[in-house]
């Protein structure tokens, strides 16, 4: 099995969200549906001193996050009528429409909250744009959209050599479910940070 994943580098990554909306538009999605969410973290505060000098502590940085074709999905593993599966040939992770409820289960057990409910009631997600390639080979859209080159996509075990001091938890953002995501870390990483836009990144209207 060929495992794809995406390296993400937070350090360089400016959230303008071009990943975010060039998958919106490929995949006609329509808000608040998305595959591809950018997380903002920030922390830290302004002071002001006795003689009103203001000294700064806060930080912000963003981390692009879609389905991480996990190693241990808890979409697969909770779903009720076992139509999430994990491909043993590609790693993909994606459902079976024909036995999907449309109970979001899936979405519920998600550590990224990822599936999302489309207008047929259905559970859907990310598949690397695979569905349009005459092959199946995924090439995704928001790599190629992103404007400074944050994003690279390949197979992960490259990847993770490519990138030794990557890894793949940032923020709030846990590697419970082995993700296939490599996250070059921002310089400010180390820090934490709590989730600043968490309306942005829901699917909640």
């Amino acid at each position: 099995m060929e495992q794809y994943g995406f390296y993400v580098n937070t350090d360089i990554c400016t959230g303008c969200k071009a990943c975010m909306t060039s998958c919106f538009d490929r995949n006609n999605l329509e808000v608040p549906q998305k595959f591809r969410k950018v997380y903002e973290f920030g922390g830290g505060e302004w002071t002001a001193d006795d003689a009103g000098a203001f000294s700064s502590t806060a930080f912000t940085y963003y981390a692009s996050m879609t389905c991480g074709q996990c190693d241990n999905p808890a979409c697969v593993a909770n779903c009720p009528t076992g139509a999430m599966q994990k491909d043993a040939e590609t790693g993909m992770v994606n459902n079976d429409k024909d036995t999907c409820i449309g109970c979001m289960t899936c979405e519920k057990s998600c550590p990224y909250g990822h599936p999302t409910q489309l207008a047929d009631g259905l559970s859907h997600k990310c598949v690397m744009c695979a569905d349009e390639s005459p092959d199946g080979t995924p090439d995704p859209m928001c790599v190629k959209a992103c404007p400074v080159r944050a994003l690279e996509f390949g197979p992960i075990a490259e990847l993770r050599e490519k990138h030794p001091d990557g890894a793949a938890a940032i923020g709030e953002l846990s590697d419970e479910t082995g993700p296939n995501v490599v996250f070059g870390l921002h310089r400010d990483a180390g820090k934490g940070g709590t989730l600043r836009n968490p309306a942005e990144v829901g699917h909640e209207q």
